[in-house]
C-alpha cells in the first residue's frame, strides 16, 4: 500500500473509531433518543454511515453487495431512510452492521489503487471520480457525523471525548468544566448586551 493510501486509511479508521466510541455503554432507548428538532440520534447516524460505506465503497466502485437489507436501502429514493433504523435492529446489531460495512469498504480499498475509477450517481459535480476522492469524502463525512455524535452523546449523559486512545480533552474536574461553562456564558451575555 502506498504512503498516501495508508495515511487516508489511518484518518478514515480514526474517524470510524470515534463513531463506535460514541455508542458505547448506551441502552437502546438512549441510543435512539432524538436530541435535535430534525431527529438526530446516535443509532440513526451510525445506521446512515453503515449504508453510506456500502454505497461509496460498493455501489460506486461497482462491487457486489450481497446483503439484501443493505441493497434495499441503497435502492430507496428517500434521503432520510438510512437515518431511521428499524426497531427490530438493536443497538448492538446496528453497531455490528456498521463494523461489517467498514470491513467491506476496507476490503475494496485494499484491493484497488487510489486512482481506480468510481462513479457516484447522486453527485452533481465530479460524478466520475476515483477511489482516492471517495476516501477523502468518507473521511469528511464520518468526521462530520462524529462531531454530531459528540454533541448528542454529551446531551444524553455527559459522556465526552474523541476516542478511547485519544480523548482530546483536558482532564478537568466537574467544577472546572462548570467554571469554563460559566465563563463562556458570561462572555456570550456580555457580547449580546453591547
Amino acid at each position: 500500500m502506498d504512503h498516501s493510501k495508508e495515511l487516508l486509511q489511518e484518518y478514515l479508521s480514526d474517524a470510524r473509531e470515534a463513531i463506535v466510541y460514541k455508542a458505547q455503554d448506551l441502552n437502546d432507548r438512549l441510543a435512539r433518543k432524538p436530541l435535535t428538532p430534525t431527529g438526530t440520534h446516535i443509532l440513526g447516524v451510525i445506521h446512515h454511515l453503515a449504508i453510506t460505506e456500502y454505497g461509496y465503497f460498493g455501489q460506486c466502485l461497482n462491487r457486489t453487495i450481497d446483503d439484501p437489507y443493505i441493497q434495499n436501502l441503497l435502492d430507496i429514493d428517500d434521503p432520510q431512510t438510512d437515518f431511521l433504523p428499524p426497531a427490530q435492529l438493536s443497538a448492538d446489531k446496528i453497531i455490528t452492521l456498521y463494523q461489517e460495512s467498514t470491513a467491506f469498504a476496507d476490503a475494496g480499498i485494499r484491493a484497488l489503487p487510489l486512482n481506480a475509477p468510481a462513479e457516484v450517481p447522486w453527485w452533481i459535480r465530479r460524478r466520475h471520480t476515483t477511489l482516492e476522492h471517495l476516501m477523502v469524502h468518507m473521511i469528511a463525512e464520518t468526521s462530520r457525523h462524529a462531531g454530531h455524535l459528540d454533541i448528542v452523546r454529551e446531551q444524553l449523559d455527559g459522556f465526552v471525548g474523541l476516542r478511547a486512545a485519544a480523548p482530546n480533552l483536558p482532564d478537568y474536574s466537574a467544577a472546572q468544566w462548570a467554571e469554563q461553562y460559566e465563563a463562556i456564558d458570561r462572555l456570550a451575555t456580555t457580547k449580546t448586551q453591547e
